[in-house]
């Protein structure tokens, strides 16, 4: 090797190490972010083996020291809602600090789900948002961030978001989720702090690709855990006949012959049905980071008559998971009741039911929507209202105004008589626009259920069905479609419900 080469391999060398020291932060720590206010805020990033690196905001600064493989992690102290503050890295080995700016601290929400909650303002084809384009044209909101995560399935825990915070404009916020969006603007109009978003979605997605490997496993879900477990396997037979393809197709093509069509492999389960691939790929990059809560709406897909069943079990654990997952205590999740739909099987009031019954859990909140259902598709266009559900519950469960946000909500069924008197919760001014009403059922000991007419007496629902003498079980829009509303003085509707266990 000549003398030019030897110096023009020593300095891509050396460019090579400096490049390697520079302090890096994750993605998710951008410009334009929301940190979490009122908590200790987490910073990490990589850099060289043993680094001390200095972070500056606000006039805090701490210093931490990178491990041997070049991770390091700190934590500032709280701060209170402001901004807009500039976040600075310095490393001792790095060549310049590192600098992320217009900042807010504020409150940071998680939006997740399938295809309701990805929904964006610009709408789908065939299901455009009500009125999407006005909506559109005044999204320009300087105290609201938005980060919307692509799409990404991973059979392993991924570190880093693919994306980054953005602000709020009509170009970017025609692509967010709608939900997430109105949400936003509420929390943001009413509590008058900055509001950072999330947008994590995916359609048609079941609620167990969303959970860790290790939520599955912790919640002894047998069903789903052997099909991760059977899943592993094929997958890594898949992986290593990919491997093997593509070693070989780049040997053939090096000797300049023909590449063959490769079958499709019968058991790569890489998709986005899979269990924990898209906790692996959009959920765990972001378990450092510091938020107030999560915003939910999924289950249509869990509805179908093999999953419905067990999603009284995990939909809680998957709850629970994340809050594991997250480390910071027992935070906010609200979620929806999934909608009115027009298809007539019992895999809808199955998956609502169990929601309803998810409240259960500790700083869980449910928007009710049966009445903005659409019975001929399952994207209904009103999104505001579903929106300003989640946030009339955050606003009275998590930020403690006196808005009476909570739908009625079954706590209990008496039998008197020949007939059920349902017991609910938050059903002030009881009423409804159809008298009898319709979409109860009742049943005997032998569990089949009957149409029954009802009727409001003060706070409570009295229940009987001329088909069953003796009752011992009611329940409540256990279909899909429901054509008859039960509102409270609010005007939240009550959701579907069973007194079966």
């Amino acid at each position: 090797m000549n003398r030019n080469a030897l110096l023009s391999f020593a300095l891509l060398s050396i460019g090579s190490l400096s490049a390697a020291a520079e302090v890096r932060l994750p993605n998710v720590l951008s410009d334009h972010a929301v940190l979490q206010r009122s908590r200790p805020i987490h910073i990490w990033g990589t850099g060289a083996a043993q680094e001390s690196v200095t972070v500056t905001l606000h006039g805090q600064t701490v210093t931490a020291a990178a491990n041997a493989d070049g991770n390091w992690e700190l934590w500032l102290r709280p701060e209170e809602a402001g901004g807009p503050y500039e976040l600075t890295v310095t490393g001792s080995q790095s060549s310049a600090p590192l600098k992320r700016t217009d900042l807010l601290i504020g409150d940071v929400w998680f939006a997740s789900g399938q295809s309701n909650m990805e929904f964006p303002l610009k709408g789908f084809t065939g299901a455009p948002l009500l009125n999407g384009d006005k909506e559109i044209a005044s999204s320009t909101q300087p105290k609201i961030r938005l980060l919307r995560e692509r799409r990404r399935i991973s059979a392993v825990v991924q570190s880093d978001a693919q994306d980054t915070w953005t602000l709020c404009t009509p170009e970017t916020a025609k692509d967010f989720s709608a939900v997430g969006y109105f949400f936003s603007r509420e929390l943001m109009q009413e509590e008058h702090v900055p509001i950072g978003v999330i947008d994590s979605t995916w359609g048609g997605t079941p609620a167990h690709a969303w959970m860790s490997g290790e939520g599955i496993a912790y919640a002894n879900l047998p069903s789903v855990a052997a099909d991760a477990a059977r899943i592993a396997i094929d997958q890594g037979r898949a992986d290593t006949l990919k491997a093997r393809y593509a070693a070989e197709d780049a040997a053939l093509k090096e000797a300049g012959k023909e590449v063959p069509t490769h079958a499709r492999l019968p058991y790569d389960h890489s998709g986005s049905w899979t269990p924990s691939t898209l906790y692996n790929g959009m959920v765990a990059p972001f378990t450092k980071f510091g938020i107030k809560g999560v915003i939910w709406y999924q289950g249509e897909t869990d509805t179908a008559p093999e999953r419905a069943p067990y999603y009284a079990r995990v939909f809680p654990a998957m709850i629970q998971d994340w809050r594991r997952q997250w480390g910071q205590g027992i935070f906010p999740f609200l979620y929806v009741q999934i909608s009115n739909f027009g298809h007539v099987h019992e895999g809808w009031g199955q998956v609502r039911d169990a929601q309803r019954r998810t409240l259960e859990l500790g700083q869980t909140g449910m928007a009710v929507t049966l009445d903005v259902g659409n019975h001929e598709n399952v994207h209904p266009s009103d999104k505001q209202t579903v929106a300003h559900r989640l946030a009339l519950v955050a606003r009275e469960s998590v930020y403690g105004e006196k808005v009476q946000g909570e739908s009625p909500t079954f706590m209990q069924a008496t039998q008197e008589g020949g007939a059920m008197r349902v017991w609910l919760a938050h059903a002030s001014g009881l009423r409804s626009e159809m008298n009898p009403l319709t979409e109860f059922e009742v049943a005997g000991e032998d569990h089949k259920f009957s149409p029954a007419e009802a009727t409001i007496d003060g706070e409570t629902i009295v229940v009987k069905a001329t088909a069953v003498a003796t009752p011992r079980y009611v329940r409540y829009a256990w279909n899909g479609g429901v054509d008859c509303y039960v509102y409270n003085g609010k005007g939240l509707p009550l959701g579907t419900f069973t007194s079966e266990r």
